[in-house]
């Protein structure tokens, strides 16, 4: 409970402090503003710092990555956005902190969002846009940030480890089955650190480098974006573009807006869930490009005075020659309620469930089946200062209980 704690510390000192910062600011808000060109240039450098703490069960759940039951985990981001005349936009995003996932390890610093977008006409119909940015697919990469996520962890479709690696190739069901702690033969130890080979459906925003198109048709919208590696993969490789495009990922949605209260989307992505350097463990006569992760995905999005409501289905699979097809379907809906202007409260149901696959002994589960309920209230003492806390249960693939439970505290200043 120390993080935890520590974290309330920061929450108590930042209330205090807050009304007295407000001014200052205001005052940095309009300093990191600028324009130049009689305005045809605009450039302006925000940011957030977010300060986390975390009092998990062991095996620490999602991508956690904690060998303690406690964690404090201090964030910097820093956004760039710069736009020329009506056209031209460029972001880019840089943060500091231990790691992209909440985790006990030495400081970095990174870049992990540049881009470059060009809306050739006024009306919207077409954006061209190219650099290291989220996926397209889905709705939730819109609000993923720590200002408009209204929850602290992402949802379990993405963060949720199965038991694909994307270092290595699957050879036999026995092992397919071992790496997802369905069937027994590691040890505890081998089975902490082997959480760092799995993969989710989607890592978190999935901020790999590409080239995505999009539009606006009416009340239709579009977007289709051609990526170097999968919506599965892992931060490390959203960068590492070496011999990367030999396996392109393809993905694209297509959304209906009927009116301001509904956002209808479907989603699809293909592409393939091993890195390069797995080459050596493929099966004979196999390349990457036959290890392929295939996703469909549906998403609603519903808002009505202060109510907003968000559901996602996403349907995987993971194709493993000379084992046969692993799917799995996860899904969550999530709903924000505004009780006062700086007082809001969420609530989210997350699950995920696996299909079977052939073994010895007949089909198999090949996955511990997953479900969580996440509860978050928080907030805003200033439109810069916000408090937020999570409390989630988590039954399933969480070690030898069969409930997990986490705590954690944030705080968020906007500048």
């Amino acid at each position: 409970m120390k993080a935890v704690f520590r974290t309330c510390l920061f929450l108590a000192a930042g209330a205090t402090m807050a009304p007295a910062a407000e001014g200052f600011l205001d005052r940095v808000e309009d300093t990191l503003t600028w324009s130049a060109f009689q305005d045809q240039f605009r450039a302006r450098l925000s940011g957030t710092l977010d300060v986390e703490g975390y009092a998990v069960q062991l095996p620490a759940p999602g991508l956690i990555h904690s060998t303690d039951r406690t964690l404090f985990n201090p964030r910097l981001s820093v956004f760039l956005d710069a736009q020329l005349g009506a056209h031209v936009y460029v972001f880019a995003q840089a943060r500091a902190d231990r790691g992209f996932d909440p985790e006990a390890e030495n400081s970095q610093v990174r870049v992990d969002e540049y881009a470059l977008r060009i809306t050739p006409w006024n009306d919207g119909r077409f954006t061209l846009q190219l650099g290291k940015f989220a996926s397209v697919v889905g709705n939730w990469m819109a609000r993923h940030g720590s200002w408009s996520n209204p929850f602290i962890t992402a949802p379990l479709p993405y963060e949720n480890l199965t038991g694909v690696w994307d270092s290595e190739a699957v050879v036999s069901s026995g092992m397919l089955l071992r790496w997802s702690h369905v069937r027994s033969g590691l040890p505890a130890a081998i089975t902490a650190q082997e959480k760092f080979l799995r993969v989710p459906i989607v890592w978190g925003p999935a901020y790999s480098a590409g080239v995505a198109v999009a539009g606006e048709l009416g009340k239709f919208r579009y977007a289709l974006e051609v990526k170097h590696a999968s919506l599965s993969s892992r931060p490390e490789a959203w960068s590492r573009t070496h011999d990367a495009w030999s396996h392109p990922t393809v993905g694209g949605r297509v959304g209906f807006r009927p009116n301001a209260m509904w956002d209808v989307g479907l989603s699809a992505s293909g592409g393939s869930y091993l890195r390069p350097f797995a080459q050596r463990t493929l099966a004979a006569g196999r390349g990457r490009g036959d290890y392929r992760e295939l996703v469909l995905g549906q998403d609603i999005g519903f808002a009505w005075h202060h109510l907003q409501v968000w559901t996602e289905v996403y349907a995987a699979r993971f194709e493993i020659p000379g084992v046969g097809d692993a799917d799995t379907l996860a899904c969550y809906a999530e709903a924000k309620y505004k009780f006062t202007p700086q007082f809001f409260g969420a609530l989210r149901w997350n699950q995920q469930l696996f299909a079977t696959i052939p073994d010895r002994a007949g089909p198999v589960r090949w996955g511990q089946e997953v479900w969580r309920v996440d509860v978050a209230p928080a907030y805003r003492l200033t439109p810069h200062l916000q408090l937020k806390l999570q409390y989630s249960l988590q039954h399933g693939d969480s070690g030898a209980r069969d409930y997990s439970r986490t705590l954690a505290a944030q705080l968020t200043l906007r500048f």
